[in-house]
């Protein structure tokens, strides 16, 4: 099962170098997802759902996206467990003038399925056919690395952001930011919870601050490494996108982006750890030249030791594209 969204890039979706925003292209992924994995999970009679969008893994942005070009976001599914559907995206430019197209981005997704009568009910998922043994036996492969993960993460996630009053330049504390957001009606689904992709996209913006905000110069999003989507954020309720450096190499920077939900209106329920994720941006210049990264300050023994995992993420995908990039024997 495949499905393809199209649609012309706009000025409102360009970042300030002038090219399409990151936070644009992951929400437009999101929604090619969502599709797909909500038509298939309501393909047989039974309980009507909605697929909620649980985990995106690494996607690394592949080349720059220009305003007045046409975006075409393809999806597939690739593998489905009792609960949970894996979704493959590929976005490709097109400038209609001239017909060049070329692969942009490459994301793999995981849903899951809530039902209409009560969103807190995962339902099942149909199987998917596979045309060959392999790809079940490398899809579930692929399902227990992430739903570790995922655990892993949640594990992790109960430090906060705090201010801190007069930072030093190239510290963490100097340019850590926070964006704070009323969820309303054009950000939710018809069922009254926040789309993934406007999560996404207010997430890469925070990242983005964080990054201009220690580099002073121009910069664009050049990977998300798996973004983990803890909790639903539901309508009405304010959210608290907080970012911070991690680590930085010669020519990148990793920046740690998390989500809190506090339900305002709802004194039974406390704030919450809604999303979390790393994302990975790169300083240019005003020609889109690649600059050298000022290298962050850790200062506490918290950003020290994140510093150090943050490098041993950096190291182990260079490495990891290295051994793709040698030629095979």
């Amino acid at each position: 099962m495949a499905s393809q969204l199209s649609r012309i890039m706009r000025p409102d979706d360009a970042n300030v170098a002038g090219n399409v925003h990151g936070g644009t292209i992951l929400k437009m992924i999101e929604e090619a997802g969502a599709i797909i994995s909500t038509r298939h999970c309501n393909s047989q009679n039974g309980e009507r759902c909605v697929a909620a969008l649980a985990r995106v893994e690494r996607t690394d942005f592949l080349s720059p996206m220009c305003i007045g070009e046409v975006a075409h976001v393809s999806a597939e599914i690739t593998y489905t467990s009792k609960h949970s559907v894996e979704v493959q995206v590929n976005v490709m430019s097109e400038n209609i003038l001239t017909g060049t197209k070329k692969l942009t981005n490459k994301a793999t997704l995981w849903y899951v399925p809530l039902s209409l009568k009560n969103v807190d009910k995962v339902l099942e998922v149909p199987p998917v056919v596979y045309s060959r043994q392999e790809q079940e036996e490398e899809g579930r492969k692929r399902y227990e690395a992430q739903k570790l993960e995922r655990m892993e993460t949640k594990w992790r996630n109960g430090d906060i952001v705090q201010p801190a009053l007069n930072p030093e330049p190239n510290t963490v504390s100097y340019s850590q930011s926070s964006l704070i957001h009323l969820v309303g009606p054009s950000d939710c689904t018809l069922h009254g919870f926040v789309h993934g992709g406007v999560t996404m996209k207010l997430m890469d913006e925070v990242a983005g601050i964080v990054a201009a905000r220690h580099c002073k110069t121009n910069i664009v999003t050049a990977s998300v490494d798996a973004i983990n989507f803890h909790d639903k954020i539901r309508k009405g309720y304010v959210i608290t996108i907080s970012g911070r450096m991690t680590f930085t190499s010669n020519k990148s920077m990793e920046i740690e982006v998390l989500v809190d939900a506090d339900p305002v209106v709802d004194n039974s329920q406390k704030r919450y750890r809604a999303a979390s994720a790393f994302f990975t941006y790169v300083s240019l210049s005003q020609e889109g030249r690649s600059l050298p990264v000022p290298q962050l300050v850790p200062e506490t023994e918290d950003e020290k030791k994140r510093f150090e995992e943050g490098k041993g993420r950096y190291l182990q995908m260079k490495a990891k594209r290295q051994g793709q990039a040698e030629p095979q024997a």
